[in-house]
């Protein structure tokens, strides 16, 4: 298979985007998880546009290794001088030099007839390969050039030393049938370009990046310009998360492959949305909260008895532990069966029957119904069990020089049983001093905390999820204290063991 080589722009054409200001050591984060990320090439920034930029793109240099950095700059001398001052000390550096080729482009904004402009991109390609080994050359506006323009002017900067060529849609006008022809055309008619990489390069105004970026790679483009969950200029690029699949999961249609790791897609999605502050949408492809989330009663059933389905990829393969599936209006007996399993409710089918009907009720009034509902409905329509073990009393001392110590009261059976542990934190603590009183081996898999109101006295949520003999169970708590509403949620989950056992 071919090697598809993913250039990320996030730090350079994402942070273009409106409204977004990395400074320096937020782009030295997103950039090490690029890095982690497995990107072939990560365009840092543009050096000559301000000094933040160009301390970004030399901090950036000098610590990232195992990938290619790069910068842009116009193509003139003093942009080329500056990004090379910013490169210089990095591993694998490239200089990435444009300029535009559009008749409109041409005479409106540059004011320079196409002779002039190919001297220029001529020129600038020259002193930027004396100065750096790797040098990538953009026309501007490709896919509203002339084509038999874009032959010459490609043709005499890989004469002139560019090692790689980018094909830019800069404002989102091509359609992939078109794009994927103008891909063909410069390839059959362009002098030298099998001597270099061709690139591509699509920003997404009608909603048609990806589509034009795989459209290039199944036409023989070697490398994709991306971002991380489609940042850009207007409407942003193609997203990286989304081409990278896209080969990934078709990879018998584009006969090619990426190096990127994509268990780390989710993970650098998240980073970069909580830096820039740009939530991802939620029906966003591959990275969306609604991505992996079911809610239609036919596709759970489907996905209960094989994901296969209703699911194209494992939420695993972008870093998720496992698919949602929603309970709603639209869900099935099986979805509500299998989630009050996961509940600690083994319950037989007459049982079952009868929560899926207040269930039903209860979710033509709600959007969502919470696993909390779920418990709500199952204590009232069935004689509740008292739980075992409830907490009396509760004292934790913790501090960053002493050791966190908990003392824990709880009432077993209506007898009080009191116990002390130390931990690694003050949870840990209270946990273990549960675990004494308890006896029961159980192994605590997922801590999550939530604020579900807000203000200096707000409540907060504690879920965990605990395994014993293999079987999982989810216990919620909720407290203005947060340590209190742990020792409310673990012990929450214990009941429902003692109550599984006992049924």
């Amino acid at each position: 298979m071919r090697m598809i080589k993913i250039f990320d722009t996030t730090l350079r054409d994402g942070e273009q985007s409106a409204g977004i200001n990395l400074n320096v050591e937020e782009k030295l984060q997103i950039a090490r998880q690029l890095a982690r990320l497995n990107v072939d090439i990560i365009e840092a920034g543009f050096a000559i546009v301000s000094p933040g930029d160009f301390a970004s793109v030399q901090t950036i240099a000098r610590e990232i290794k195992g990938v290619t950095v790069c910068s842009l700059a116009r193509a003139v001398k003093v942009d080329i001088e500056r990004a090379w001052e910013a490169l210089k000390e990095a591993e694998n550096p490239l200089i990435h030099t444009f300029i535009a080729t559009s008749d409109i482009h041409m005479k409106y904004k540059l004011n320079k007839s196409p002779d002039q402009v190919v001297a220029m991109a001529v020129e600038a390609v020259k002193y930027a390969r004396g100065l750096c080994p790797n040098v990538e050359f953009s026309a501007e506006d490709a896919t509203r050039s002339d084509w038999d323009f874009l032959c010459r002017i490609f043709g005499e900067v890989i004469k002139a030393g560019a090692t790689v060529i980018n094909v830019p849609d800069t404002v989102g006008y091509a359609m992939p049938s078109e794009f994927a022809r103008l891909i063909r055309y410069l390839k059959e008619n362009t002098p030298g370009i099998d001597k270099v990489s061709l690139s591509v390069h699509c920003h997404n105004d009608l909603g048609l990046a990806v589509a034009n970026s795989l459209a290039a790679v199944e036409n023989g483009a070697d490398q994709v310009e991306c971002t991380i969950n489609g940042l850009g200029e207007r409407a942003g690029n193609a997203a990286l998360e989304e081409v990278v699949m896209a080969i990934k999961t078709r990879a018998e249609n584009f006969k090619a492959d990426t190096r990127i790791v994509t268990e780390q897609i989710y993970r650098s999605s998240r980073l970069v949305s909580t830096l820039t502050g740009k939530p991802v949408q939620h029906n966003k492809a591959i990275v969306g909260s609604n991505a992996f989330a079911h809610e239609a009663g036919i596709h759970q059933d489907g996905m209960l008895k094989n994901r296969m389905t209703y699911e194209i990829m494992t939420p695993q393969s972008i870093g998720l532990s496992q698919s949602n599936i929603v309970l709603g209006k639209h869900s099935g007996r099986h979805a509500v069966k299998n989630r009050l399993l996961e509940l600690g409710y083994n319950l037989d089918e007459l049982e079952i029957e009868q929560i899926y009907q207040r269930f039903i009720e209860l979710a033509d009034k709600k959007k969502e119904v919470t696993d909390s509902d779920l418990e709500a409905l199952v204590r009232n329509e069935f004689q509740a069990v008292a739980d075992r073990f409830e907490l009396e009393y509760l004292h934790v001392s913790t501090g960053n020089s002493t050791i966190p110590t908990a003392t824990i009261r709880l009432k077993v059976d209506e007898t009080p049983v009191q116990e002390a542990s130390c931990g690694d934190g003050p949870v840990d603590a209270v946990y273990k001093a549960i675990d004494r009183i308890t006896k029961l081996k159980v192994k605590l898999d997922e801590y999550n905390i939530k604020a579900v109101t807000s203000g200096e006295d707000a409540l907060g949520e504690v879920t965990v999820k605990v395994r014993e003999n293999g079987n999982a169970y989810i216990g919620r708590g909720l407290s203005t204290d947060i340590i209190e509403a742990s020792a409310l949620a673990y012990l929450h989950a214990i009941n429902k063991i003692i109550r599984a056992s006992n049924k």
